[in-house]
């Protein structure tokens, strides 16, 4: 069974602009000293995951290439570029080339963080995990800040809502995806949403939809590091 991670890296991150005299991608920020998509790949081997593609921009293609391979010289990294930042699912989207003969996409955004394993357990090389997708969740006591998940009895997923006013749980959706084998020819069915992009909630409702979305809670701290206050937060409690 053939599994394949995907890093979704090609955003800027302006909220990060100017932070620490940072003048390129987020991503190339130093996270107690080691780059953010050093760290993310350095999480996503110690979940056991060994076979990688890199979404980036075109600005920072180069530099990226570059800082990975200085880290990892002797293992192999796919790269796909996103010209435009045109929401998530359009980011997987640029990863199509590399997911032809791919059983199973582990899709994680680059600046989620994670204290635990999430994957831990759950045997993502089964069969299970070739039909369908997954989402993680995380409780947290702000859900109308989030993506919110709503499960039914079974502890299926029957909806998503996005910063919902009266949320209908407190499950937070974090920046990691288990996708089938489906999942690109699903992205190629989306529309872009009001604010133009091709959005990761519209993909997962395909799913939702056939009744194949399952949720799996994490356990230990989650921090998406996108503003500077989730970066420091984030140094306080890495070793």
């Amino acid at each position: 069974m053939k599994i394949k991670s995907v890093i979704a890296a090609g955003g800027l991150g302006t909220r990060l602009f100017g932070f620490r005299d940072n003048d390129k991608t987020k991503m190339m920020l130093e996270v107690n000293g080691i780059p953010m998509i050093i760290r993310q790949i350095d999480q996503l081997i110690s979940w056991g995951l060994d076979d990688f593609v890199i979404i980036t921009n075109p600005d920072f293609k180069d530099l990226m290439k570059k800082v990975v391979k200085d880290r990892f010289p002797d293992m192999n990294f796919e790269y796909a570029i996103q010209e435009t930042p045109q929401g998530i699912s359009h980011a997987l989207l640029q990863a199509k080339q590399f997911l032809n003969n791919v059983d199973t996409t582990v899709f994680v955004l680059g600046d989620n963080f994670f204290e635990e394993n999430p994957l831990e357990g759950i045997e993502i090389d089964t069969e299970n995990f070739k039909k369908g997708c997954s989402i993680f969740t995380f409780n947290v006591d702000n859900p109308s800040d989030f993506g919110v998940a709503v499960l039914n009895n079974e502890g299926k997923v029957i909806s998503i809502e996005e910063k919902p006013k009266k949320p209908k749980s407190n499950k937070a959706i974090v920046g990691l995806y288990i996708y089938d084998n489906t999942v690109i020819q699903k992205i190629e069915t989306l529309k872009p949403s009001s604010r133009g992009e091709y959005e990761i909630t519209d993909l997962n409702n395909l799913y939702i939809n056939n009744n194949s979305c399952k949720n799996i809670e994490i356990n230990g701290w989650w921090i998406d590091a996108g503003t500077p206050e989730r970066i420091e937060e984030l140094e306080s409690k890495l070793p």
